[in-house]
């Protein structure tokens, strides 16, 4: 067990932190530890994990001593700084200005600062952090925030002065009063007597990159104590079941092949269960080989073959074309749920059906290719328009610094520039470059990965009121048809909300669909990804139990 006060469970969504940190949270309560657990994670399922109630306020857990939790919810706390930002305004500005600055600050990255405002109270033992020996935080904030919070430009007058030039942080009225307490929170997450941050993956591709991404971002901030968890590893149980032959090699591949900054941190693995892990004995058996077994024979003897309750691929796509020859479609979800193979695959069996369709992606070519391959040749209908986010996000930044940073103090432009590291910034400048093809949506089917949020659809619209100006501004504006108006034609544009059978991925996909509610759109279907309970034929008994226990998260 960890010998430093402060814990730091960070990684993608569905990884396992939430059950990682909890368990080793009723780990070194069992040890005699004074334990509280603190989750700003929106997505946050802590009461289900724990199987006790979890609030806005140190409650202790039921059935175990020691342990207590406290769930800080970030949308409350992003709503009363978006207030504390807004009412200084009031009586000088107008109202829509202060629509529009809401509005700037309804992103992620304000969530996040927000968040941390609150769990740094207890940092710092201003909110009875104190009177534990040990304090577990599920989730960790991201380099981006805690490089914001280090910059002396962000503490100056500069965004008081030009408020355009941080929507991230928005006028720094909302964050001098924790200005020192910021300072001696980043210190201590600094210090390794004190601090250990736990990166937290799957042994999968994409989940292994953003772990060596969050993890170099961290020691570049001097935040290097830091270890390897790499969670719900498969082995075969059944070797004549070729699909989990088939899932061990995969996840054996990519156990070879992790990036060389993740290969010098100390490294625990955990296997695949065929249990949810909830409850304190299932916590307590993650680190128990012993319970692990017993719980996990018990509870494949009771597995049924599952029933399979959803509608496949085939008769989405069928849907989607059953009365319109084109039309915008967009997969959209959090990171790595699989939005491009979605993406992919709708395009190619809409071709396959004699329609012209452009695939118009983000991902890298040989994501693509790999996938494509697989399937044999390309339909001659099918085009392909790869967009290299990195070449747009430069571009647009360097257009946007040479606008807002005209005149500024080097500080002032490296404030500019942080802030345009969130990624909001990145969605934006992706649009621009989808929306070149969105016009092609009345002609033939435009399939989009990645569509943008709910969030960055109003920035759009509300920061620079594109479509307004363009309808005020031009004779023939009756005819007149932008890349926002488009999304918001329901009968031209279909969004396409994936996920993965897990309970964060699904929780967050929820969390967008009403962001895109806020924003006038709602989403078409739901896709979801690699869900084994629509297999047939699968005889591994982990992946019978693994598939019956999916089924319950449709019910989300």
């Amino acid at each position: 067990m960890t010998k430093t006060s402060y814990l730091f469970f960070t990684g993608k969504g569905g990884v396992g932190k939430t059950s990682l940190a909890c368990a080793t949270a009723v780990g070194l309560a069992d040890s005699g530890k004074k334990v509280l657990l603190v989750s700003t994670d929106p997505a946050s399922n802590l009461k289900d994990v724990l199987e006790s109630s979890v609030e806005e306020h140190i409650k202790p857990i039921n059935g175990i001593n020691n342990l207590f939790a406290i769930n800080i919810n970030p949308e409350f706390a992003a709503e009363a700084y978006r207030d504390r930002v807004a009412k200084p305004l009031e009586g000088n500005a107008t109202h829509y200005e202060i629509n529009k600055i809401r509005e700037d600050l309804s992103g992620a990255c304000t969530t996040e600062i927000a968040s941390f405002d609150e769990f740094s109270r207890f940092v710092s033992n201003e909110s009875e952090g104190d009177s534990f020996d040990v304090i577990i935080f599920d989730t960790a904030p991201t380099g981006h925030t805690l490089r914001l919070l280090e910059l002396p430009a962000a503490w100056s007058s500069f965004t008081d002065e030009n408020p355009e030039g941080a929507s991230c942080l928005g006028p720094t009225s909302a964050l001098q009063s924790g200005k020192e307490r910021y300072h001696l929170v980043v210190d201590r997450l600094r210090n390794p007597e004190l601090t250990t941050f736990y990166i937290v993956s799957r042994a999968e591709k994409v989940s292994l990159k953003e772990a060596a991404r969050a993890s170099q971002e961290l020691k570049d901030l001097g935040m290097n104590n830091q270890q390897l968890f790499i969670n719900g590893i498969y082995k075969a149980l059944d070797q004549q079941d070729p699909l989990a032959i088939k899932m061990e090699t995969m996840a054996n591949e990519q156990l070879a092949n992790i990036p060389n900054n993740l290969n010098t941190l100390p490294t625990k693995s955990f296997p695949l269960l065929p249990y949810n892990v909830l409850g304190i004995p299932k916590l307590r058996s993650l680190f128990n080989t012993e319970l692990q077994k017993s719980i996990s024979e018990k509870t494949i003897s009771k597995t049924d073959t599952p029933a399979q309750i959803l509608k496949g691929m085939d008769q989405l796509v069928n849907d989607l074309c059953l009365n319109d020859k084109n039309g915008l479609i967009m997969t959209m979800g959090k990171g790595g749920v699989g939005k491009t193979i979605a993406a992919s695959a709708i395009a190619i069996l809409l071709a396959k059906k004699g329609f012209e369709v452009l695939l118009t992606t983000t991902d890298p070519a040989a994501h693509i290719q790999d996938f494509i391959e697989q399937l044999g040749d390309i339909p001659p209908t099918l085009n392909i328009e790869r967009i290299d986010p990195k070449i747009e996000t430069k571009r647009y930044t360097e257009k946007i610094l040479a606008h807002k940073g005209e005149g500024q103090s080097e500080e002032a432009k490296k404030l500019i520039l942080e802030d345009l590291k969130s990624p909001c910034t990145e969605e934006v400048a992706v649009f621009h470059a989808f929306s070149k093809a969105i016009s092609m949506s009345r002609r033939k089917f435009v399939v989009m990965d990645t569509a943008p949020t709910g969030h960055t659809l109003l920035l759009l619209d509300t920061a620079g009121s594109y479509h307004r100006d363009i309808m005020r501004n031009n004779l023939n504006a009756s005819r007149m048809r932008t890349p926002y108006m488009a999304i918001q034609d329901p009968k031209l544009a279909k969004i396409i909300l994936t996920s993965l059978p897990e309970t964060t991925p699904m929780r967050e996909a929820v969390s967008l669909q009403n962001d895109l509610k806020r924003a006038g759109n709602t989403p078409y279907a739901w896709l979801i990804n690699q869900s084994i309970s629509m297999l047939s034929g699968i005889s591994d008994p982990l992946l019978r139990s693994r598939a019956t226990m999916k089924l319950k998260l449709f019910k989300l």
